[in-house]
């Protein structure tokens, strides 16, 4: 049997009426139920953080890890490579300037120093085969000197001798013996010239060729002390007094180390600094001068800021803190320790807690409790400057309200919420 279907349109048109104002009317019930106290949601007052904001002094700080390091301090490294026969002292020891730290050895400086005093013996050796041989070319041309100048001298008288009996008689000499005693003068005279000049040449130049025997002799003693250093460093011993600290690296008796590798370091004890990492957001607002608080995780110490490392370093900015001589037992070189740098006082400012997400100068929505702490309505505030823990209030809030902290994110749909105590 067929059912007959009423499509007329008038029908149609009033369902779908009536179908969208029943939506309508369950949407505003909706609506109104969340705005009613009664409609709030519901959070346990033991899942937030809150705080009163209060009115006084706000202390801006910043805050970084670190550590603590020794003022003074002095690296040994190896002179020479060697292998490390003994350790004689191990970290932690207390050391006087000289006491013996470790030896080492290498036959390969062994064998250059002896090398070195060979050669050093053998330019001595050489210094006095010269200055022999010197002396022995020096008395030769004397003598060669002396008797062309004896030979000079009786050519001389002879030519002297015809010349008076040839002026006298010229029967008494020939012509041509009065011009050979002459001309044999003449050859005796260039000769004894030539001879002295020699004798000068080798008088002159025998100092200098002394001298120069004598820088390669001092050469050979720098290079044979030299090496008599390196095998006198291959017994390592402490510079300074202090005590020995830790390496990154142990070494061990047996092991091979290179020149230039560091084998042990000396710190003067008492006297130690702390080196912070401060966030490089937060870096602008330290000062030389200002005054950080150390955590040691027993004690806190109060120091200075006396440096800034102008570079960053992995998101970071060192700053060195000098601390006082007296410091507690708890601090130790290489101890991991937090700093606190006061960088300014804020006087007769509202300050509160710093909320999760709360930055400088931003203005943010927060959840203040009210009725009692029964409810707590979301409200629109200013922040100013932050510290570590507090931050600034400029607009929104006044001393004595009671406001919550922690991430409220799950309730953004809601400008108002239930608190229910246990």
């Amino acid at each position: 049997m067929d059912i007959i279907r009423d499509t007329r349109p008038e029908k149609r048109k009033k369902k779908l009426a009536w179908s969208a104002t029943g939506i309508g009317t369950l949407a505003i019930a909706v609506v109104g139920w969340q705005l009613l106290p009664s409609g709030a949601p519901t959070m346990d007052t033991a899942m937030v953080w809150s705080d009163t904001v209060a009115h006084g002094t706000l202390i801006r700080q910043v805050r970084g890890p670190g550590t603590l390091v020794p003022e003074q301090m002095r690296w040994i490294t190896a002179l020479t490579a060697g292998r490390i026969e003994q350790i004689l002292s191990l970290p932690g020891t207390d050391v006087s300037a000289g006491d013996l730290i470790m030896r080492l050895s290498n036959p390969d400086v062994d064998m250059q120093l002896l090398q070195a005093q060979q050669q050093l013996s053998a330019a001595h050796a050489s210094l006095v085969q010269l200055l022999t041989n010197l002396r022995m070319q020096e008395l030769q041309q004397r003598a060669t000197t002396a008797t062309v100048r004896a030979d000079y001298l009786e050519a001389d008288r002879t030519h002297r001798i015809n010349q008076q009996l040839f002026d006298e008689n010229p029967d008494l000499v020939a012509r041509a013996d009065l011009d050979r005693s002459r001309e044999s003068l003449e050859a005796l005279r260039l000769r004894l010239e030539t001879e002295e000049e020699r004798l000068d040449v080798i008088v002159g130049t025998s100092q200098e060729q002394v001298s120069a025997q004598e820088e390669q002799i001092t050469r050979l003693a720098d290079l044979v002390r030299f090496s008599q250093d390196r095998i006198q460093s291959m017994h390592v011993t402490a510079p300074v007094k202090g005590v020995l600290a830790p390496l990154d690296i142990p070494l061990q008796e047996g092991q091979w180390v290179q020149s230039g590798q560091a084998l042990s370091r000396v710190v003067v004890p008492g006297r130690l600094k702390a080196e912070i990492r401060i966030p490089q957001t937060q870096a602008q607002d330290v000062a030389v001068g200002q005054v950080a608080m150390i955590d040691t995780r027993t004690d806190t110490i109060q120091g200075r800021v006396v440096r800034i490392d102008p570079a960053v370093r992995s998101g970071t900015v060192t700053i060195d803190v000098a601390l006082p001589p007296d410091l507690p037992p708890s601090a130790r070189p290489d101890l991991s320790v937090d700093g606190n740098v006061i960088v300014e006082r804020l006087e007769d400012v509202i300050h509160m807690g710093r909320p999760t997400f709360g930055q400088a100068n931003q203005q943010m929505s927060l959840f203040k409790m009210v009725e009692g702490g029964r409810f707590a309505e979301r409200v629109t505030v200013r922040l100013g400057a932050t510290s570590l823990n507090d931050v600034e209030v400029r607009e929104g809030l006044r001393p004595g309200d009671v406001v919550i902290l922690s991430d409220m994110s799950q309730w953004d749909g809601f400008n108002r919420i239930r608190l229910r105590s246990r």
